[in-house]
């Protein structure tokens, strides 16, 4: 008998403790289903996935009765952990991600990873406001310079509608190399590079479109340690040097082409790379690449061409030094040696050995814009134009256009040349 009441018991308990359950989901599924035009999204919890309304859930995350609720907590997101915390006094939730992880296609196919990211978040109606934490490890890779804690500290605010979720970050001047610190510490380079220079940063975020846009300013950007003036007696392994001049017709048209403020920028080029950020957004995938030739020439010759936003912060690194220790003319020269020009083939000389039969010095000028235009995509030109006996003539109009230093009559027949122009495929 007293089996039977044990038993009895214990399913009366569990079939309280699932009608509980069901209650609680049935109410937070209420509660939480997205209304009508609001921004949705899908919560995993285990087994069960519920569709939530993203503007209901961040109110009732940041209200005073709810949010105590989540202090200690921890949610497995696809970034990564994330803790939550509550500061009942200033009525501001606390959320932490370590490690956090996120990709952005505009910055390349790996994903950027921090090893933790913090956010406050106190809301005041539709408005949201808090801070911003990058922290470095526990224990980072010595960076040259750099004395303080190494945590990179912002301040953003956000605006909340039924749809999305506007967000400003502002980030004030700070050391570049507290930068490097927390977003790339583990670059070999941050051991031996002394890096100095500050950088601000101004950036809104639209959600859940996902774009983004970028307003950073550096100042006084330097770097040395990492041995790029070696580079000033490198030979090129693409054949032949080609020896030209900055007043070369090739010269001049690979300018045109690959970076129109070469002989105006200290290595990178802030206008381009925001341009760039902004077409790749719109585009499957990135179209333009915002790259200096000192960062492209940094990229052949010591980092690779691996899609990655280290790689890219490496790139950058030698590109700023490179600048200093070899400077414009070398920069330029040693581009020109050992620029990719399809099927195998590097360097200005023997691409226009290959292709026109003569020395790049004796390229006309529309076989120069020619040869400058297939840098954006080499392995496509030649294709193209082995098929069908032309390369974009469209981008080929485009880099005479830009070809400086000739006069308007010069540029008047570059562009007829290049419109007519019919070179035997290779």
């Amino acid at each position: 008998m007293l089996k039977k009441a044990l038993v009895y018991l214990l399913f009366a308990t569990l079939a309280l403790v699932l009608t509980a359950a069901v209650a609680v989901y049935l109410i937070v599924k209420l509660a939480l289903a997205p209304g009508r035009d609001e921004w949705p999204a899908r919560i995993q919890a285990g087994p069960v996935a519920i569709d939530v309304g993203v503007p209901t859930a961040i109110r009732l995350a940041t209200s005073s009765w709810f949010a105590p609720w989540l202090a200690g907590r921890t949610l497995d997101t696809a970034h990564g952990p994330v803790q939550f915390g509550w500061n009942a006094a200033t009525e501001t939730l606390d959320i932490r991600c370590a490690p956090c992880s996120a990709t952005v296609p505009a910055l390349g196919k790996a994903p950027i990873r921090l090893d933790s990211l913090r956010a406050t978040v106190r809301r005041d109606a539709g408005v949201l406001s808090g801070i911003l934490e990058a922290s470095p490890p526990a224990r980072p890779m010595p960076v040259a310079g750099r004395s303080d804690d190494g945590i990179l500290r912002g301040r953003w605010t956000g605006r909340l509608s039924q749809q999305a979720l506007h967000i400003d970050i502002h980030v004030p001047e700070t050391p570049i190399a507290r930068w490097y610190g927390a977003l790339a510490p583990e670059l070999a380079e941050l051991q031996r590079a002394r890096i100095s220079g500050t950088l601000a940063l101004n950036a809104q975020v639209a959600l859940p479109a996902g774009t983004f846009a970028l307003q950073p300013r550096i100042a006084e950007f330097t770097v040395d340690g990492l041995g790029t003036e070696t580079l000033a007696n490198a030979r090129t392994s693409c054949g032949a040097p080609s020896r030209l001049g900055s007043e070369s017709w090739l010269a001049r048209a690979v300018i045109a082409a690959e970076d129109q403020r070469f002989f105006s920028h200290p290595g990178y080029d802030m206008a381009e790379l925001s341009a760039s950020l902004e077409i790749n957004q719109k585009a499957s995938k990135a179209e333009r690449g915002g790259s200096t030739l000192s960062q492209q020439l940094a990229k052949m010759l010591v980092t690779g061409a691996e899609q990655s936003a280290d790689r890219k912060l490496r790139e950058l690194l030698y590109a700023v030094e490179m600048e200093q220790t070899l400077g414009k003319a070398r920069i330029l020269q040693l581009y020109l040696d050992n620029a990719p020009w399809g099927a195998q083939i590097c360097g200005a000389e023997a691409a226009a050995r290959t292709y026109f039969k003569r020395g790049a010095r004796n390229l006309e000028p529309a076989q120069a814009v020619w040869l400058a235009a297939m840098l954006n995509n080499p392995a496509a030109a030649v294709r193209k134009w082995q098929q069908d006996g032309n390369i974009n003539l469209e981008r080929a109009k485009w880099v005479a256009e830009g070809v400086r230093g000739i006069s308007k009559p010069q540029r008047d027949a570059l562009l007829r040349n290049v419109a007519a122009a019919h070179f035997a495929p290779p």
